[in-house]
């Protein structure tokens, strides 16, 4: 989690689309004094923090000033980004590095693309623009991760940005510095439902939205919300959504959604 503070409006000095993975697969980038946004289009690893994630479509990055990020693309990748400012000011919030926007990715979408259009002759609309995305994201976090206890909001953190990674409530629990037990008790006193549980629906929740708002292929989605293997992916669509994939993507009736 990154403290970002929002309750001034940041300085924004550059805003554009990037497109990488022509030359060459690995970029290495540090700005010394501006903080980086990404908007992804692709499937790529990057590494920040000590940490590597994995991004696909829709999902959001926040890099602060002087941290290196390293991208591994695929192949050809754009990305919308934004290089800024903000202003230190106020209470923070508390947001995830990497997290998946779902379905408020094409909201994002559009208020980048209009700050991009708007820049650099209308500065004040790229920064209302900007200002607008960045509240945004912040709200993106699930509540558990702002509140409650620390080990339930670390391991939310994990499992928000790496939801394509295989993911084992072991793992979590080391990751969050308790024991199983203790971070299986904690996680259904904060959220109401077991680790395993969350980690299904919001697989389940990104990979109906990918279903329904993208041209990715059904066994590229499958793995991008963590679960390869098809007839388990086909069983827990059923289960969570209440229909196929198939009948989720194209708004077959009977077709439920994730909470």
């Amino acid at each position: 989690m990154i403290e970002l503070h929002l309750a001034q409006p940041p300085e924004v000095v550059n805003a554009g689309a990037g497109i990488h993975g022509t030359r060459g697969l690995r970029d290495v980038f540090r700005l010394p004094d501006l903080w980086q946004l990404h908007l992804y289009n692709y499937s790529a690893e990057l590494t920040l923090l000590g940490t590597t994630f994995s991004v696909a479509p829709g999902y959001v990055s926040l890099t602060p000033a002087g941290t290196q990020v390293q991208f591994d693309y695929r192949g050809r990748s754009e990305h919308l980004y934004v290089h800024f400012r903000p202003v230190v000011a106020g209470e923070p919030s508390y947001v995830p590095v990497v997290q998946d926007a779902g379905e408020a990715a094409p909201l994002l979408s559009g208020l980048l693309r209009s700050a991009i259009e708007s820049s650099p002759s209308a500065s004040a609309r790229t920064t209302a623009e900007v200002w607008t995305a960045l509240w945004r994201i912040a709200e993106l976090t699930p509540a558990a991760v702002e509140a409650g206890h620390p080990a339930v909001a670390t391991a939310i953190a994990h499992i928000e940005a790496n939801l394509a990674q295989p993911l084992t409530v072991p793992e979590l629990a080391r990751i969050a510095r308790v024991s199983h037990n203790h971070l299986t008790r904690l996680f259904v006193e904060e959220t109401g439902s077991t680790v395993v549980a969350y980690l299904r629906r919001r697989r389940m929740t990104r990979a109906r939205h990918l279903l329904v708002s993208s041209t990715l292929s059904i066994p590229a989605i499958a793995a991008s919300v963590g679960v390869p293997d098809l007839q388990a992916f086909n069983k827990t669509c059923r289960r969570e959504l209440g229909a196929s994939p198939r009948a989720v993507r194209y708004g077959v009736a009977g077709a439920g959604s994730a909470g």
